[in-house]
């Protein structure tokens, strides 16, 4: 159920949405070019429960690597989902709040996106890197912005791949639903300690996106 494009049309270009899609790619570039150093370099920029609640936590390094990893990515795959979630449902979201707002809702979505992983794996080590937290964050206010808007959607069972319109409100909920049945079911597992998906940063962000929308969002005269 991949999307391709939303039939939303905005009022004003989506500059801030670019540069942030355009600092993600940068900085994957970055790793690409560090070859067998990007593995220091993980330690030191991603962020990692244990920063925040390890016995040599510091607020000022957890908070240093939240930020950073928004900016970090595994792979290919990794980022280009990233970006194109980001690049069909971030533009209509900045449009409604304004440039300086949607910077602001941007990271705060992330930061609380790495709360909620921190929270359900507090004594991990692991690195969590993506932006997938703050574009969760993106994905639940849009759906509050937007239920109707149609989302052109690639269906692929197999070999088979079939083209469709569907809603906001149906599209987005589905997709929150399958990342909390990800999320609960890694809970007290050996997946939910090996690494992987970072479930509940999907799940924190997506739940704060229409909260930070509600403090945010211009108020109509």
């Amino acid at each position: 159920m991949l999307p391709l494009r939303d039939l939303n049309p905005t009022r004003r270009p989506p500059v801030v949405n670019i540069a942030l899609i355009a600092l993600n790619v940068v900085a994957f570039g970055y790793e690409l070019s560090l070859g067998p150093q990007f593995g220091r370099f993980l330690s030191t920029f991603a962020f990692a429960p244990v920063r925040l609640f390890g016995p040599e936590a510091t607020v000022g390094n957890a908070l240093l690597t939240a930020l950073t990893s928004m900016f970090l990515h595994a792979g290919w795959a990794h980022i280009g989902g990233n970006m194109l979630f980001l690049w069909i449902f971030g533009d209509n979201v900045e449009d409604t709040l304004g440039h300086l707002r949607y910077v602001v809702f941007y990271f705060a979505s992330g930061l609380a996106a790495t709360l909620a992983h921190a929270l359900s794996s507090p004594t991990s080590a692991l690195p969590a890197i993506g932006a997938s937290g703050a574009i969760s964050g993106v994905l639940g206010a849009y759906v509050f912005l937007y239920p109707r808007a149609r989302i052109v959607t690639a269906f692929m069972l197999f070999v088979f791949i079939r083209i469709v319109e569907v809603p906001a409100f149906v599209y987005l909920p589905l997709w929150f639903l399958l990342q909390l049945a990800s999320g609960v079911a890694t809970v007290n597992t050996a997946q939910a300690s090996a690494g992987g998906t970072a479930w509940f940063a999907h799940i924190g962000g997506f739940v704060a996106g229409p909260l930070l929308l509600l403090l945010l969002r211009p108020r109509r005269r």
